[in-house]
């Protein structure tokens, strides 16, 4: 009887402990919802446990666990987390298909390389004001445009200057024009070291390359000493692909625009090698008069996992083009010419001949190296360098017109003719004309690193550092004589103060030189072929940055602080006595800190607050006066200060954000010199011939406030409605102060101009839209985007009674196809047409010359006889926008 009993006790014990550790093998695939695509890479863990794994490049997992009900939680950036239940009636189950949505804000992919440096909202816990456009939308609705377009749908982003050519678009943020905006690529900086301007024909293969963009208004999360004051945009491009594949389309659009583009991945091979290629060509006649354009990309990208720990990423791009461009004109003449007319091109023997045009080549290099130390820390590194070389051409000397303003160069070339040994000068009479290209070319190099410190479970800390050296040449060369045999100017140069000496210096060039950005690229002028200007800067740049940020439960802050210096000099090679053509170095300190904090309520609420405060230091061209090797000794670091504050919510059906914001900028100091050609007296004090007068003029403050809606409303799996509202104040407080010195920096006169009050132009401060995306049946979808634009400016100096623009709306749509092909439908061709402004909308996008006539705000009473164009007077300067356009691409993915 005991050996019975001890027997069951252990076929009891034995029982107890098969069922206690029973495993459950779980199986499936996770695809992407809108596509139908598999993801690779994709988290799933078992809830409550830390059992989990990630799926294969097949989109397939498998995990085992011994519980045998729960659930599963899956995960993928970009998309929405989903639970699924199980139930182990088995020892195995297959949970099929799991098909995740999209999430509207945030990215398409994992970023493979620079995780550590490509500034991400993802990367942080605590909120932002933000929105990011995945790499399927960028590709479907990009058509003909600039990138600056695929962020028109989003809060306080109004793009201007596209009725310029292909790539003169400008993108403002808040208010704040491209030169108090940070761009980013890949983490590295990329606005202009002279101006910090953007100039998109730079990067006009862009949209073929990025794989996300993510524009973050305001703070933002960039741990850079870069100036984001409105904001920050962040292109992250594609790296190596994981997954072997390739691609081809071919698109056409309005006014003759072909562009066709081919990419292939290798894939992560079993030695941890992979390449990705793309290359594409354009051209097109452009949407107005005279502004067609060509142009070319290419990107290589060569990846390397070493192991567990090491990863690498070679990258190269870039988008060598030239385009023909528009200016803004009287409105007057439009309504004469008609709203496409343009007035800088003519015809040679009955030849199209422009004078404007811009041809730019500008190789981008990155160099990308990922770090796990271990699970606590890691370090991201990007060493990166690009080589920009062209510029844009224009007139030189005296231009003959047309009867209709258009350039007569047959004219111009006989005229040429008669210039004595065929060398044109400005003293012939009548005067000769050559097109001159200014040139622009620089060499960047840079890097950042930063370093990742998992301190504890609830606290993480970055460190990192931010070098980068510039060098910048800037001449002019002949692209065109038009019949000479060459030109000749002379000039008398300078010395140490700056001032032309008797000193006088002269040379003849004789060589033309190509407008093909190829060929530029390739083809640098002797300085003996130089002619108008000649000089050279170097800025270095040196910049520690940190982030704190703790993190538990439903609370999170974060504190970030950045230090920098900016050091410049000048050189001057056409100017300047040879002994005196280095001018002084300036190096200036700055900083930034950021800091803020959120709570989340219920998971579906969350709240936040941020403030920042910057030290910017000034550009390079604000620093040496009118282009010469004078110091300005009035520039000084401006300042900003930023608070915002936030809600957010988010349920399966619906999710919205709601913000708001307050930027002040203040000490905003623009400076000119110049040489008194007479004796005169300033305020109390009399000047002599010769003397040295400097101008300053600085605004009080500019205050930007306002607030901004968006939302994603999914009421049917087949239906999506996304729609943003911004509402903005943004003015100028005080006065405008001009000040007169000499130059000892005594003070000998000062005007003060009321500016308070008035608006700050160039974008609209009331932006509304909708947009709504229905999939009629699988892989067939129209979308449409309406938008409405209100309490739009001039873009002129600060003054009391800007002129505000008429409202206007617009209308774009889509239609998406996808047909699967090939063996079990791997492939799939994709079919797409964009109609873009349906409704031929006529409005004025822009004025960049303020007349009102004495009206009030430029607007005509009824007993006024002077001729106005919706209220506007039309001797105003104006670009109209682009009317109705078309494009349809077809794209074969294998």
């Amino acid at each position: 009887m005991k050996n019975f009993t001890n027997v069951c006790l252990i076929l009891i014990t034995m029982l107890s402990a098969s069922s206690l550790f029973a495993q459950t093998k779980i199986t499936g695939i996770i695809m992407d919802g809108e596509f139908n695509e598999s993801l690779a890479g994709a988290n799933v863990f078992v809830k409550g446990t830390q059992v989990g794994t990630t799926t294969d490049l097949d989109g397939k997992f498998e995990l085992t666990t011994t519980e045998t009900s729960g659930t599963l939680v899956v995960s993928f950036l970009g998309f929405e987390t989903k639970s699924v239940s199980f139930n182990a009636a088995t020892k195995s189950i297959d949970l099929g298909s799991i098909q995740l949505n999209p999430d509207a804000n945030q990215l398409t992919e994992v970023v493979l390389v620079g995780k550590g440096i490509i500034d991400l909202a993802a990367d942080r816990k605590t909120p932002i004001a933000v929105s990011t456009i995945k790499a399927a939308e960028i590709q479907a609705k990009i058509g003909t445009a600039d990138v600056t377009q695929l962020l028109v749908n989003t809060p306080s982003v109004y793009v201007a200057g596209q009725s310029g050519g292909y790539g003169d678009s400008r993108i403002t943020v808040r208010g704040f024009q491209q030169d108090n905006t940070a761009f980013l690529l890949n983490g590295q900086p990329i606005n202009g070291m002279e101006d910090g301007k953007m100039y998109w024909s730079n990067w006009s293969g862009m949209a073929d390359i990025a794989n996300v963009i993510q524009i973050q208004r305001g703070l933002g999360s960039s741990k850079l000493a870069i100036s984001s004051v409105g904001g920050t945009v962040n292109f992250v491009t594609k790296a190596t692909d994981k997954k072997e594949g390739g691609f081809t389309s071919f698109g056409v659009a309005n006014n003759q625009y072909f562009k066709s583009t081919a990419g292939y991945n290798t894939g992560i091979m079993e030695n941890g090698f992979g390449a990705s290629v793309m290359l594409s060509h354009w051209q097109g006649d452009g949407y107005n008069d005279g502004t067609e354009g060509q142009g070319q990309n290419y990107f290589i990208s060569f990846g390397y996992k070493a192991n567990e720990k090491h990863s690498f990423n070679f990258l190269l791009t870039g988008a060598p083009q030239y385009h023909d461009q528009n200016f803004t004109k009287a409105i007057s003449t439009y309504l004469e010419y008609g709203r496409r007319y343009n007035n800088n091109w003519g015809t040679l023997n009955g030849v199209y001949r422009t004078e404007r045009r811009n041809f730019y080549h500008k190789p981008v290099a990155n160099l990308n190296w990922d770090y796990e130390i271990n699970d606590k820390t890691s370090l991201s590194t990007v060493l990166y360098a690009s080589w920009g070389r062209g510029g844009g051409t224009g007139g030189y000397g005296r231009s003959v017109r047309t009867s209709t303003g258009n350039i007569d160069f047959d004219a111009i070339y006989a005229n040429n003719q008669t210039a004595p040994g065929g060398i044109g000068n400005f003293s012939n009479t009548p005067r000769n004309y050559v097109v001159r290209s200014s040139m622009n070319n620089h060499a960047w190099y840079g890097m950042v690193t930063n370093l990742k410190k998992e301190l504890s479970d609830n606290l993480s800390l970055n460190l990192g550092i931010d070098l980068r050296t510039y060098n910048g040449d800037h001449y002019r060369q002949v692209s065109s004589y038009l019949g000479l045999n060459g030109w000749n100017e002379s000039r008398n140069l300078r010395d140490n103060t700056d001032l032309p000496t008797s000193t006088v210096a002269s040379n003849t060039v004789n060589e033309g030189f190509s407008t093909n950005p190829w060929s530029s690229f390739f083809n640098t002028a002797a300085d003996n072929q130089k002619i108008d200007y000649n000089y050279s800067e170097t800025i270095s740049y040196g910049g520690l940055f940190g982030q704190l940020e703790y993190a538990k439960d439903n609370f999170s802050a974060f504190f970030q602080g950045s230090l920098s210096n900016q050091s410049h000099q000048r050189f001057d090679y056409y100017d300047y006595l040879p002994e005196f053509s280095d001018s002084k170095k300036v190096s200036n300190i700055g900083y930034n800190v950021k800091g803020g904090t959120s709570y989340v309520v219920a998971e579906q609420h969350s709240f936040y607050a941020n403030a920042g405060l910057y030290s910017r230091q000034p550009y390079h061209d604000n620093i040496y006066l009118n282009f010469t090797n004078a110091l300005n000794p009035l520039t000084s670091n401006e300042d900003v200060l930023g608070f915002e504050a936030g809600y957010g919510f988010k349920s399966r059906y619906f999710s919205a954000n709601l913000n708001l914001y307050r930027t002040s900028w203040k000490n905003r100091v623009t400076s000119t010199s110049g040489v008194l050609t007479a004796a005169t007296t300033i305020g109390t004090t009399d000047l002599n011939t010769g003397d040295l007068v400097y101008t300053s003029s600085q605004n009080d403050e500019q205050l930007h406030s306002g607030v901004e809606l968006d939302f994603v409303f999914r009421p049917l799996e087949s239906l999506d409605i996304k729609g943003f509202a911004s509402v903005g104040n943004w003015q100028y407080k005080g006065n405008a102060v001009q000040r007169k010195f000499d130059e000892n920096q005594n003070l000998l006169e000062q005007t003060n101009t009321d500016i308070d009050g008035g608006k700050v132009g160039d974008a609209a401060q009331t932006t509304l839209g909708l947009g709504v995306k229905y999939k009629i049946v699988k892989n067939f979808s129209i979308d449409a985007d309406w938008r409405n634009y209100d309490n739009l400016y001039a873009n002129v100096a600060a003054n009391k009674e800007n002129i505000e623009l008429p409202s206007y709306d617009l209308v774009d749509a889509g239609i998406s196809y996808r047909m699967l092909v090939g063996e079990n439908n791997k492939n799939s061709i994709d079919f797409r047409i964009n109609m873009n402004n349906v409704f031929n909308e006529v409005y004025l996008s822009e004025i960049t010359q303020s007349f009102s006539s004495g009206n009030v705000n430029g607007i005509f009473p009824a007993n006024d006889t002077d001729p106005s164009y919706k209220g506007i007077n039309v001797k105003n300067s104006a670009f109209f926008g682009l009317g109705r356009t078309w494009n349809v691409s077809i794209k074969y993915n294998f």
